[in-house]
């Protein structure tokens, strides 16, 4: 029993740890993004399909997307970790 707790318990940390991976969609979802925007209609922010249409091939838009929102030029900032902001962004460049 003891064996099967600290298991649990160290899977558990792994899970909340920063590092832990997560979708680009389960930030969006954790972090309220879609609070503001929609994949596909304009909220308070823009559709992500119109922010990935306005990226689509510009070299180092990922990085000037997630520099945005972490330092919140033109966006609020985000609490997030650098490997969320980035799966976050990903997604969203990712939408049709």
């Amino acid at each position: 029993m003891r064996v099967s707790l600290f298991v649990l318990a160290a899977v558990g940390v792994l899970a909340a740890s920063p590092g832990y991976a997560q979708s680009g969609a389960d930030v969006l979802k954790a972090k309220g993004c879609l609070n503001c925007h929609d994949m596909d209609k304009k909220k308070v922010g823009p559709a992500y399909k119109d922010v990935a249409a306005k990226y689509k091939g510009k070299q180092g838009a990922e990085a000037e997307l997630v520099a945005k929102i972490k330092e919140g030029k033109g966006h609020p900032k985000v609490a997030a970790s650098d490997a969320e902001l980035k799966a976050a962004v990903r997604h969203v460049l990712t939408t049709k």
